[in-house]
């Protein structure tokens, strides 16, 4: 079992430094590129006010860009993962075609075979 939580507690830590990375990738690369293409707008910034900041109170406000770009993390982190799985199979499945000797036969066999071999050549005389 302590190999188990060993191996857990490293997903975990690899996990979250690959989560980092993805944000970053996404914040500072894909995303200004992204806003580019649309217009030159920075798509963490767009929102749809629902109300108006008034003296102290503030804007009430849907940030749908913020959800695009954890959309975007999401997809970048699915598509990353799903490479490595399909790597993962297939490198498992080149393993497992490997040519394997067929068992030799048990000494059942062999003496049927012989018993059988006797027959026939009784057959035929």
């Amino acid at each position: 079992m302590r190999g188990n939580v060993l191996d857990l507690a490293v997903a975990v830590i690899i996990g979250t430094a690959f989560g980092r990375i993805v944000n970053s990738l996404v914040n500072d690369i894909l995303m200004p590129v992204l806003g580019i293409i649309v217009g030159g707008i920075a798509l963490s910034g767009l929102k749809l006010v629902l109300k108006e900041a008034y003296g102290e109170t503030a804007e009430l406000a849907l940030s749908y860009g913020m959800f695009l770009q954890a959309v975007i993390d999401f997809l970048v982190i699915a598509f990353a993962i799903f490479m490595m799985i399909r790597w993962l199979n297939a490198l498992k499945k080149k393993q497992t075609e490997e040519p394997q000797t067929p068992p030799a036969p048990s000494r059942e066999a062999v003496l049927l075979e012989e018993i059988r071999d006797i027959l026939h050549k009784n057959v035929r005389d």
